[in-house]
């Protein structure tokens, strides 16, 4: 498969009166042509600002992506891309779908004359065919009566119907990869299921490669190709959908998918959640970033930042659990069986 977008060594710090908060420290990955990659992890792991880093979104300053850091889209690298490429860059190459809706759209537009500024800058459409083009999207998102919400404000849809708005604003110029940011955040169970549905209907039809921002595994279950579980600024666990869900090895990613509710939780049972803080990014972190709050904690887990383990070609982890001198430490019972797809 033709790798679309490589992320190498990637750094992005914050400088704030309080120090230099080193929000993404030193992740790679790459993103081959019509797949999809989960960034997983709790707040504040640093997905949002690896997405942002890619869509070259951060406001600098205070945000620093460091020297040595490397973003290629097809070979080129997107941190020294100049002004004039990056405004064609976002849109026709890579669009991002946002958080929150509500607030990325403009309250005073109708969400046909948002799509259809995207269209006019980018694609020089004139005003009757980029209407044209709007209600063509939003039929494409599955709005119904796309002709008369064309004419609609942000705060005469429904919380879902705005995502579905969001989603054809970022698909208006056909861009290679998607970043979704938290879709499906504020949403109900269904509408959930809804929007996902959709973005694996869209990267079939358009081809798109996606990346897919959340901090809930059970939203990337069925949808998913590659899984990135992020800590503390850091990859700490990533593999395949069946690498993580049937074999994952790193004591963070069981109390995610451990935190997950399944179709056998017993009626009042007491779902699982992990206790203690993430580490403080401005502080220099020694050792593994997950070792104040791991329950397999060793005395090396202090000292020493585990190096990157590949279990196999698609299966990798940092984690001392995995040294041949660590007690031998089994998956948690009850991530052994089925997990509800």
């Amino acid at each position: 498969m033709k790798k679309i977008l490589e992320v190498k060594d990637l750094h992005v710090s914050f400088h704030t009166y309080a120090g230099e908060v080193k929000a993404v420290r030193g992740i790679s990955f790459d993103l081959n042509k019509g797949e999809t990659l989960a960034l997983v992890g709790e707040s504040g792991c640093g997905k949002t600002v690896t997405a942002k880093a890619i869509m070259r979104l951060l406001k600098e300053p205070p945000a620093e992506i460091k020297k040595g850091s490397q973003i290629l889209f097809n070979g080129e690298n997107v941190v020294e891309m100049k002004k004039k490429r990056l405004s064609t860059f976002r849109g026709e190459d890579v669009s991002m779908i946002f958080q929150d809706p509500m607030t990325s759209l403009n309250p005073t537009m109708t969400v046909g004359k948002q799509i259809m500024e995207s269209l006019e800058i980018h694609k020089k459409m004139n005003k009757k065919e980029a209407e044209a083009e709007a209600i063509r999207l939003l039929e494409i998102v599955n709005i119904p009566n796309a002709a008369e919400r064309v004419k609609a404000y942000p705060h005469e849809l429904s919380g879902g119907m705005r995502q579905r708005v969001m989603i054809a604003i970022a698909l208006s110029c056909n861009p290679k990869i998607l970043i979704a940011d938290e879709p499906t955040t504020a949403l109900d169970v269904t509408i959930q299921a809804q929007i996902i549905d959709l973005l694996g209907e869209l990267k079939e039809k358009f081809d798109t490669s996606i990346i897919l921002v959340t901090h809930d595994l059970g939203v990337v279950a069925n949808f998913a190709d590659k899984i990135q579980v992020m800590y503390a600024g850091q990859v700490v666990e990533r593999g395949t959908k069946k690498d993580i869900f049937y074999n994952s090895r790193h004591p963070y990613t069981w109390a995610l998918l451990s935190s997950v509710p399944r179709l056998n939780t017993e009626s009042k049972e007491e779902l699982y959640s992990l206790g203690g803080t993430p580490p403080d990014l401005i502080l220099p972190l020694k050792g593994c970033p997950f070792s104040s709050r791991c329950e397999h904690c060793m005395e090396i887990c202090l000292e020493e930042r585990p190096e990157e383990l590949s279990l196999t070609e698609t299966h990798s982890l940092s984690c001392w659990l995995q040294h041949p001198s660590a007690p031998k430490v089994e998956r948690p019972e009850a991530l052994r069986g089925e997990i509800h797809e």
